[in-house]
């Protein structure tokens, strides 16, 4: 008898690591929080883009202290005209694919300044790498790609919208 309970209790053990990597499951939009530019965005978690991107203009390289920095201004909505500065992390390269109606096979590559920006999904904050590209012809000025979506361990249940509770980090 106490080996059978012994058993069940080893066997309990070894599914707590399954247990706690279970991911999150938020919707294919969802409100994101960016403190250091002090916007709550409304957000595409977009599981076939590999970074995230944030919607923004008049985007200027520019170096400070022999560092390499960015200035932007918010391309989205009711945006103000404020004007941020970050730190340059790097300079990325996007590929994106052909539009519709055009050749499938044929890609292009941008290149993009990336900054590390803090973001808050729900009661999660992380820190994330987000290139800067004007994307006010989009729907959503932020797009979370699949690295960030992997930093907060989440899965996208393509049918919801929102349902995560506002940011409140």
């Amino acid at each position: 008898m106490l080996d059978v309970k012994l058993v069940a209790v080893l066997l309990a053990l070894l599914a707590l690591p399954a247990l706690a990597n279970q991911a999150t499951l938020y919707g294919r939009y969802e409100y994101i929080r960016l403190p250091q530019i002090g916007q709550t965005l409304k957000a595409k978690m977009d599981t076939g883009a590999l970074t995230a991107s944030l919607s923004a203009k008049d985007i200027e390289r520019f170096e400070r202290n022999g560092e390499d920095w960015v200035r932007f201004r918010l391309a989205s909505e009711n945006a103000s005209d404020t004007l941020f500065e970050q730190p340059l992390a790097r300079i990325g390269e996007i590929k994106s694919r052909a539009e519709e109606g055009a050749s499938a096979s044929r890609t292009s590559v941008a290149t993009r300044p990336v900054v590390d920006m803090q973001v808050c999904l729900g009661n999660q904050a992380r820190t994330i790498e987000v290139n800067l590209t004007d994307r006010s012809h989009f729907n959503y000025p932020l797009l979370i790609g699949a690295s960030a979506l992997r930093d907060f361990d989440a899965a996208i249940a393509p049918a919801e919208r929102y349902s995560a509770a506002r940011p409140q980090c």
